[in-house]
């Protein structure tokens, strides 16, 4: 949450999605929360950005509004919009505990391949079914997703470069949850960033300053990209491996409130069509 020139105070929303390959309605999805039943557009709410990785059929949609707006929105949509939803809260929304998402995650047997869907108790909504899955639905300080690619497909080695980065280790990078994922034809070291409170306690080196913002009186600060780029990039090395590339989904806070002023002051909502003309 941040506190923007035009005067109010905007909540970014990171919408994941179980489907990527039928465009049309991941987009019905999106404009879900920029429009009414009616489809009278919701004000001062707009989608930046809709990233679709086909092979794990997933998208991820980011949404920026007034902190009003979203949260009508998204009472309004999972009520009107989505019948069957069952849910589990984490973070700020998770009160009094604000138990994090990879705790939560496990708690609900996330990660099993065959989760026992009666053993599963929701925080709100029926009984979870196959049919519509479980939803999660938090809030916490920014999360920046990162992805380090390396040209193996040693899910082994993935998975020990991913233990050694991750924020549980010793000398582990601060608010970095991770896993190792095979994508096309090689090894994705997959990365959700979490912000953490107070100045940087990591590792600086890397050149990049840790990017820090303020929510209501306390600083956050939270791992550059090119710092999990170069642990990552050596870890590999010492195994004879490159690493092949870094992909971002989303942006860093500065960006996203920055793009979320240009489109909110030009009354775009549909911003993820027109982005690109616009930053050029």
């Amino acid at each position: 949450m941040a506190l923007s020139s035009l005067g109010s105070r905007l909540v970014a929303c990171l919408l994941n999605v179980s489907e990527a390959r039928r465009k049309d309605l991941v987009e019905t999805v999106a404009k879900a929360a920029l429009y009414n039943a009616e489809g009278v557009r919701r004000e001062g709410t707009t989608v930046l950005n809709i990233f679709n990785d086909h092979d794990y059929n997933r998208s991820v949609i980011t949404i920026v509004a007034s902190i009003d707006s979203i949260s009508s929105a998204l009472a309004e949509g999972l009520t009107e919009r989505v019948q069957g939803t069952s849910a589990f809260l984490f973070g700020w929304a998770d009160s009094p505990l604000q138990r994090g998402l990879a705790q939560r995650r496990k708690e609900m047997g996330w990660f099993k391949k065959t989760p026992d869907m009666q053993a599963i108790r929701p925080d709100m909504g029926p009984q979870p079914q196959k049919q519509f899955g479980l939803t999660g639905v938090g809030a916490s300080p920014y999360v920046m997703n990162c992805n380090v690619t390396i040209d193996t497909q040693d899910m082994a080695m993935g998975r020990s470069i991913a233990a050694a980065i991750r924020e549980s280790a010793p000398g582990g990078l601060p608010g970095v949850q991770v896993l190792a994922l095979p994508h096309q034809g090689a090894v994705e070291i997959a990365c959700n960033v979490e912000s953490v409170k107070g100045s940087p306690t990591g590792d600086t080196s890397a050149g990049e300053p840790w990017p820090c913002f303020s929510i209501g009186g306390q600083l956050y600060c939270h791992a550059p990209a090119s710092l999990i780029t170069a642990r990552v990039a050596e870890l590999a090395e010492r195994q004879g491996v490159r690493a092949m590339g870094t992909a971002l989904v989303g942006f860093t806070p500065c960006e996203c409130r920055g793009l979320a002023e240009l489109a909110l002051s030009r009354e775009i909502a549909e911003f993820w069509k027109v982005q690109g003309r616009i930053r050029m």
